[in-house]
């Protein structure tokens, strides 16, 4: 049984080594973004379902507000790859840097932080009792991160 164990542990860590060298540390952003839209998705309808309020219209704008998202990401990637062509192919604007991308991660952060939000709210529509504490720690963390996006070009926010 021990040797068993072993074996699937081993699995599972050769699998997350040849996953992070593939994608790298982006990659993993990316997969928790997509897990945290997931569990926003089913912890909102369970939300919503228990207080009698779950209708497919609804769920139906909850997967167009996530398909959303989704595009909003593609973009950030094709603005930092964008970005990183401009500056490595353009000899007028050689930097003495590497641009390893910084828009996509600055917005998969982003989400990130607001979907943990909305699943805290979702949770407390539950019954779960959420600690004050986590929820302003979220709150905290979309500002801080609004702020490095906004410093990045001087200010601008969000539309949401």
């Amino acid at each position: 049984m021990e040797k068993t164990i072993n074996q699937i542990k081993a699995a599972i860590a050769a699998a997350v080594g040849l996953l992070t060298g593939l994608w790298g540390w982006l990659g993993w952003l990316a997969v928790g973004w997509i897990g945290c839209m997931a569990l926003d998705y089913i912890t909102g309808s369970m939300a919503a379902a228990k207080e009698g309020l779950w209708s497919s219209g609804k769920a139906r704008e909850g997967i167009w507000h996530k398909c959303g998202m989704i595009v909003v990401v593609i973009v950030a990637a094709g603005a930092d790859l964008l970005i990183e062509i401009v500056l490595t192919k353009l000899p007028v604007l050689a930097l003495p840097v590497q641009y390893p991308g910084l828009v996509c991660p600055v917005v998969l952060v982003w989400y990130i932080v607001t979907e943990l939000g909305s699943m805290s709210e979702n949770a407390a529509i539950m019954g779960a009792p959420v600690p004050k504490w986590l929820t302003k720690l979220l709150a905290v963390s979309r500002d801080a991160v609004d702020g490095a996006g906004d410093g990045m070009l001087g200010g601008g926010g969000h539309d949401s």
